[in-house]
């Protein structure tokens, strides 16, 4: 057959380690896709005449790329949800298979540009949108078919778990682990996006979608960054036996999927606590297969263009055995998206209360009489009130699992006990076990 001839959008990481994985791996990729691969052109908004082609026919304008008669398929790899959602569009409308890494794109355009690719018959793949070289997707449309997901949970975000692990490991507060993470490059100096789970959200939106048939609806998930956590929160987690993740989080229910980004507490057993650096892992939960670890590298050159392989592989494939691209309807009634209000977690709560006797007492009354319980506690060793030069104690609690909008309610009631001095924090609890 004739070779599929690939367009490339962008000549960042990504797209040179795909040229470098097609280049390096030409023979086995061949045999896998029954037909060779080959970049014809790529366009890139700036020249980087540093880097080797490959023969590839270069051009600074990427709406080229799209409809040009040389390029059988589009690859996007220039990011965010602007110019890339156009050349994505225009490709697929000019009846070429797209492959995308772009989460932004794939989260919130995602129904409109699945609709264009199954109206035009041709394929959009995305598996490099999420955890890099880790086959999620495939796992959730392929090989995981046949069942239905009850959750999923996962590190999804390598920057902020690289943050939280260096505060874990070497005692770091926030803004040091993160100014470690910029210095080695797994950070943007605009971290914004990382440490406060926008980048999570994109990625757990794509998955919701595919798991539970709910569209893409990146409006919907919930979202919560880490740069409020401070070491002394690690400790007190490790000392009642967790560990502190941040975590994307979807739960089918019975009023609908509840889908959040947040800071999380797993118990320091399972195998998603000892996930660290910027390694990424999803659990999902079928109600065959019970839960399945995948686990590996989620972001970087190599890996992402392992992904974005992949795709061109499958689109290689099909197209070598005439056959259509995968269709993925929505259902006639797509599951409702719950608010956070919805959710029901177990929750740490460190309240710092002036040194007097009954605090605790008081504390503890409030949540029984809006039926929390108490799982464990903590009361630490005391401190000085830096206003009121009072002796003050954080008493640390885990509560058992209780509807968020309760939990809201008693927090709310504990931060008006005048024993409080400062900010009750609060940071839900996971154990993600089968049951």
């Amino acid at each position: 057959m004739q070779p599929l001839r690939v367009g490339v959008c962008g000549l960042g990481t990504v797209a040179q380690g795909v040229l470098e994985v097609l280049a390096r791996n030409a023979d086995l990729i061949e045999r896998r896709a029954g037909r060779r691969i080959v970049v014809t052109r790529v366009a890139s908004r700036r020249a980087r005449t540093e880097v080797d082609l490959r023969g590839a026919t270069f051009s600074l304008d990427v709406a080229d790329i799209p409809g040009h008669p040389d390029v059988d398929v589009v690859v996007e790899l220039i990011g965010g949800d602007g110019l890339a959602v156009e050349l994505i569009s225009s490709a697929l409308e000019c009846g070429k298979p797209v492959v995308t890494a772009n989460k932004a794109a794939i989260a919130r355009h995602g129904d409109r540009l699945r609709e264009t690719a199954q109206r035009q018959g041709v394929a959009l793949n995305f598996e490099a949108a999420v955890a890099g070289g880790i086959p999620i997707i495939a796992s959730l449309t392929q090989g995981l078919a046949a069942n239905r997901i009850d959750w999923l949970a996962g590190i999804i975000n390598g920057t902020s778990n690289f943050i939280l692990t260096g505060m874990s490991d070497g005692g770091a507060d926030f803004a040091s682990a993160l100014a470690e993470a910029q210095r080695l490059g797994y950070a943007e100096a605009d971290p914004t996006f990382d440490v406060e789970g926008i980048d999570a959200a994109h990625k757990l939106a794509i998955l919701c979608a595919l798991a539970f048939d709910t569209g893409f609806r990146f409006d919907a998930v919930y979202t919560e960054g880490i740069s409020r956590i401070t070491p002394e929160d690690i400790e007190y987690a490790r000392r009642l036996g967790y560990r502190i993740k941040h975590l994307g989080i979807a739960r089918r229910t019975v009023a609908g999927v509840e889908a959040r980004v947040h800071p999380t507490l797993v118990p320091d057993t399972h195998l998603v606590a000892n996930v660290n650096g910027v390694m990424n892992a999803v659990l999902v939960h079928g109600d065959a297969t019970g839960s399945t670890l995948f686990y590996g590298a989620g972001a970087g050159g190599l890996p992402t263009a392992s992904a974005v392989v992949a795709d061109l592989v499958e689109i290689a494939r099909a197209t070598r055995c005439a056959a259509p691209p995968p269709a993925y309807p929505a259902p006639l009634e797509a599951p409702a998206m719950l608010p956070i209000e919805a959710a029901t977690s177990a929750h740490y709560l460190r309240i710092p209360s002036l040194d007097r006797p009954g605090v605790f007492a008081r504390v503890a009354t409030l949540l029984s009489e809006r039926d929390i319980s108490i799982e464990s506690a903590l009361q630490r060793a005391q401190a000085i009130h830096a206003e009121s030069q009072n002796a003050w104690v954080p008493i640390v609690i885990v509560t058992q699992p209780v509807a968020e909008r309760v939990i809201q309610e008693a927090v709310a009631a504990v931060q008006a006990l005048p024993d409080v001095v400062g900010e009750v924090v609060r940071i839900r609890v996971e154990d993600l076990a089968d049951a």
